[in-house]
């Protein structure tokens, strides 16, 4: 079961901006950049539609039809001030997962933990104190442009990653798909937000100047194990199941990052007590052993798949102490993370599991509770 603040009736934004604001709000960076959290009905959603209540009982079903489904079209496009919160966090080190401008469990799970560091209570939405609390940790602008070069472009790209493991074993690396893969997860969005953002955009060419979200572009590459860790150093991390959340600790007991994340199944759970990171490994290969018994691996032998951001660890994997190959590590689909289970490891963004590595301390605790 999830926690009740991941849980909670209350939608963040059409909380934040309301159903209708979400309408009426255009998707440019200026709106964008200027959102603020509002007060009066667009705070909770829209009034009552005053105009029904003399209407015949036809009537009033037929434009009940039409309010949701003009409810369903407003969700569906990203909102301007859930960006920015989304934003916010991502800077301030509780991530979100992947920005898309929506309301979901990611971003409450986020909120809620910003709301517990910063003292406050969190009731399941955004709220004018939190929102004050949040703006003031940034002033800058929630998104900026950014031009493409001959690199973006060129890649290289894989053409097409199988969905079996046994053949992307045969690749000799699993790299992004395209440049629209590759441009939103560098800067920790959706698919769908940077096509929202840039709907004309050629992200094939060169030159393009595009819109994105301002936050720290995921950096590529391995890191030599003298410059790590990075400060401020993780000596501890907790793993929490039922919040699908990753927290990171400093050794003084400060709450140094928070993190969305897959953790574990049914078929395959992920370990209880405390283990201990061994070590870190960027841009690592992935073996199959056939005594994992995953779904779908039809193989019975061991199998390697290269390295690539669309590797089954993604990017990077923290390796935890046992026999039993646990680790925590990245992912080839960021937009399932906290969303889908994994296979007894944890499972974060490239981002945020590469951000993570680069702080964490061989020897820290990994506390996964009982």
């Amino acid at each position: 079961m999830r926690s009740a603040a991941r849980l909670g009736a209350v939608l963040l934004v059409m909380g934040c901006a309301g159903a209708a604001g979400a309408a009426e709000t255009p998707l440019t960076a200026e709106a964008i950049n200027q959102a603020q959290f509002g007060a009066g009905p667009a705070e909770g959603g829209t009034e009552p539609d005053k105009s029904a209540t003399d209407k015949p009982a036809s009537d009033k079903a037929e434009a009940g039809r039409e309010t949701a489904k003009e409810k369903a079209s407003a969700e569906k496009r990203p909102d301007p001030l859930t960006i920015r919160t989304q934003v916010l966090l991502d800077r301030a080190g509780f991530s979100p997962g992947a920005i898309d401008g929506r309301d979901g469990d990611n971003l409450r799970g986020a909120l809620a933990a910003f709301a517990k560091a910063k003292g406050q209570a969190f009731a399941g939405r955004l709220d004018a104190p939190l929102w004050q609390a949040l703006s003031g940790t940034s002033p800058d602008p929630a998104v900026t442009q950014y031009t493409l070069t001959e690199k973006d472009v060129d890649g290289p790209y894989a053409e097409e990653i199988p969905p079996k493991m046994e053949e992307q074993a045969d690749l000799k690396a699993l790299s992004y798909g395209s440049p629209a893969e590759m441009l939103a997860e560098r800067f920790h969005m959706s698919r769908g937000l940077l096509t929202a953002l840039n709907p004309d955009a050629a992200l094939t060419k060169a030159g393009t100047v595009i819109t994105v979200a301002a936050v720290p572009a995921l950096e590529t590459g391995r890191i030599p194990a003298k410059e790590l860790p990075e400060t401020p150093k993780v000596s501890r991390i907790e793993v929490d199941r039922d919040a699908l959340q990753v927290r990171a600790y400093a050794e003084d007991g400060a709450l140094v990052h928070t993190y969305p994340a897959s953790i574990g199944s049914e078929e395959k759970p992920a370990p209880s007590g405390i283990l201990k990171v061994e070590g870190v490994a960027f841009d690592p290969t992935y073996t199959y052993n056939p005594k994992y018994e995953f779904k779908g691996v039809e193989t019975k032998r061991k199998f390697t798949i290269k390295p690539g951001p669309n590797n089954p660890v993604g990017v990077v994997w923290i390796d935890l102490s046992g026999n039993d190959g646990y680790g925590i590590h990245g992912t080839p689909e960021p937009e399932k993370v906290g969303k889908t289970e994994s296979h007894g490891c944890v499972r974060l963004t490239n981002w945020d599991a590469r951000d993570l590595a680069k702080h964490v301390e061989r020897g820290a605790k990994v506390d996964f509770g009982k």
